[in-house]
């Protein structure tokens, strides 16, 4: 898949939704949106904030990656830790996506607000997103202001530009070198207040949804 490929996610969303019998209002209501916003993400007339994408795969119980796949959307696994990378190549080496990407392979998916998410790679029976993550200038993870949170662990490194990040009561910017960790439950929010695209590497670890 080329950069320029968009996995289709309002589809997916709309499909995990009708599975699950979840009505469009309840769902909304869920995530704290209008419904005509969930409807229109799901036609993909409009595409999700990062703070709305979690909440909304949060509230269907699938994960983030599952949205970037071919096949049928995946429930989030629950449990305990999963297997080490390196045991999870070995133990299933077909369905790994990689081990090598190349920038034309990246699945690049569009988000609200100048955000861009590049899946650079998979090992099956974990639960990680592993991203070339982008905020353009101006980008936000959220639309709203507000701050998001979600399951897992979260690590970043920032590659290029400023990123402001504010995590719980406290607000930073990293800069190129710069790096981050912190459970995701703590509320947090991404922006780019410069004038150049902030690029960085990030992992979303252990986002099961129990």
């Amino acid at each position: 898949m080329s950069p320029a490929d968009v996995p289709p996610v309002g589809a997916r969303i709309r499909q995990a939704r009708q599975e699950r019998g979840v009505s469009l209002r309840a769902l909304a209501r869920e995530v704290g949106v209008s419904a005509s916003l969930v409807s229109q993400i799901e036609t993909g007339k409009s595409q999700p904030s990062v703070s709305t994408l979690y909440a909304i795969t949060t509230a269907l119980g699938i994960s983030v990656e599952s949205l970037f796949e071919t096949g049928e959307p995946a429930v989030a696994a629950a449990g305990p830790s999963l297997p080490h990378a390196l045991a999870a190549f070995a133990a299933d080496p077909v369905r790994r996506i990689g081990p090598l990407i190349t920038p034309g392979d990246r699945e690049v998916l569009e988000l609200d607000s100048g955000v861009v998410w590049e899946r650079l790679g998979h090992v099956p029976g974990t639960d990680v997103d592993f991203l070339l993550v982008t905020y353009r200038p101006g980008g936000s993870s959220s639309t709203s202001g507000g701050l998001m949170r979600h399951a897992g662990t979260e690590y970043g490194y920032l590659l290029s530009g400023e990123l402001v990040l504010t995590l719980g009561f406290d607000e930073t910017t990293l800069r190129p070198g710069d790096a981050l960790s912190f459970e995701s439950t703590t509320p947090h929010r991404y922006r780019n207040d410069g004038t150049e695209p902030a690029v960085g590497v990030w992992f979303v670890a252990d986002r099961s949804v129990q």
